[in-house]
């Protein structure tokens, strides 16, 4: 947990890039797709920032982030009146610039040759799949079909939060919709740049899960911890750009 900000330390200031809008957020496919749970409640709001930003200074710029007046005003009715008092930082690995991390799902047995996902016995889940299985099940015989580090990354994170979707989610039967909403929404919110020496492609955002507490308790992005209620700051270094990209685990909207 973060300390509060004392006068010694570098105090981030930060504005809304309202220009900045992600495409995905009006691109009817993705939009189609959070229609089955999350539209409504998921959402990417864009700042730019004043100072440098180093990663180890991350619990401080993420304080920073959620004390600033322009962020506040900006964030949902939820957040509630009172400030923001500590915060909870986890480095996410932000690596991938290819969508071959997601190869092994095609070939452990989870989908079709077809890309239709096959369905699966659950005591609790009658409209179960091995694909939603294989996310969430350690004991799933297809779980470790993608690695320990490949799971850590936030393009795979961002894959198993559009599969697992939001409280009503009517799952899609194929694989398809997922696949290219994660590298639309993949694409969008990752800086990447090219060597001038060796031409090859790298990241260069910095991915941070972030939850912030006021006198309360936990209160972004929400009250109770859920798997499905997260927020990400996504930094760009270079440009000073930082994307809070979150959703709220509930019932979303149920038209476009």
């Amino acid at each position: 947990m973060a300390e509060e900000i004392s006068g010694s330390e570098q105090r981030f200031s930060f504005s809304p890039l309202p220009s900045r809008k992600p495409s995905f957020l009006q691109d009817r496919d993705t939009l189609a797709l959070f229609l089955k749970s999350m539209l409504g409640r998921i959402s990417a709001q864009s700042f730019s920032f004043d100072q440098n930003f180093r990663p180890y200074n991350s619990e401080q710029f993420a304080l920073g982030f959620f004390r600033d007046p322009n962020v506040v005003s900006s964030l949902p009715t939820q957040f509630g009146d009172k400030p923001v008092v500590s915060v909870e930082v986890e480095p996410v690995p932000c690596t991938e610039v290819s969508m071959e991390l997601f190869d092994p799902i095609f070939s452990c047995g989870v989908l079709r040759p077809s890309g239709h996902v096959v369905k699966c016995f659950h005591d609790d889940h009658p409209d179960y799949d091995e694909l939603r299985q294989m996310l969430q099940e350690e004991d799933s015989e297809h779980y470790h079909a993608v690695g320990g580090e490949a799971r850590r990354e936030f393009l795979f994170r961002l894959f198993k939060h559009l599969c697992l979707g939001g409280e009503l989610c009517q799952h899609d039967d194929t694989i398809h919709p997922y696949i290219s909403a994660t590298k639309r929404i993949y694409k969008d919110l990752i800086s990447v740049q090219r060597s001038p020496e060796t031409k090859k492609i790298s990241v260069v955002s910095t991915v941070l899960q972030v939850r912030a507490y006021d006198e309360t308790g936990g209160c972004y992005p929400g009250r109770q911890e859920e798997e499905q209620t997260f927020a990400y700051l996504i930094v760009d270094p270079l440009k000073r750009h930082v994307t809070l990209f979150s959703h709220c685990y509930g019932v979303g909207n149920f038209t476009l």
